[in-house]
């Protein structure tokens, strides 16, 4: 079995992978995991921190193989708002729930949940159910290895 030597964010990823893993949201924290992949089958990774793996990041394998990180898709509710400051308006109340969230310009995903899709329809809303890649913004405590870090930031 090959052991994980590396994580390379997607931004800092070069070079083509051998396999990729698909992984949930819920699945891409990891520190310590053994992977099954299609072509290499099983990896094992062993972190000394907690990471989060994103879409698009890569592993670096003891062998210098790459192995590509893809977000699955999850059964989410996309949400539109009227104009951006509806949409900041219905992040905030996402955020007090402590909601996991991604939010982008135009729409906020969020997981599925019947009560905070009323709470949104209340709110003047636009719901839509889909299934897309999941990956909700870190929280400010949130270590993932880089200076922006809600805590670094002095």
């Amino acid at each position: 079995m090959l052991r994980v030597t590396a994580h390379v964010p997607a931004a800092k990823a070069k070079g083509v992978p051998f396999d990729t893993v698909t992984l949930a949201h819920d699945e891409r924290r990891l520190r310590r995991k053994l992977l099954t992949l299609p072509k290499a089958g099983e990896i094992y990774l062993d972190f000394a921190d907690t990471i989060t793996l994103d879409h698009g990041d890569r592993l670096v394998l003891e062998d210098g193989r790459l192995i590509a990180i893809h977000a699955a898709d999850e059964p989410v509710y996309e949400i539109r708002g009227r104009d951006a400051a509806h949409i900041a308006k219905l992040a905030w109340h996402l955020g007090n729930r402590h909601l996991p969230a991604q939010i982008e310009k135009s729409r906020i995903l969020i997981r599925r949940d019947p009560i905070i899709r009323d709470m949104l329809i209340g709110l003047g809303a636009s719901i839509f159910e889909t299934n897309d890649h999941f990956s909700p913004e870190h929280g400010a405590y949130h270590a993932h290895g880089d200076q922006g870090h809600a805590l670094s930031a002095r």
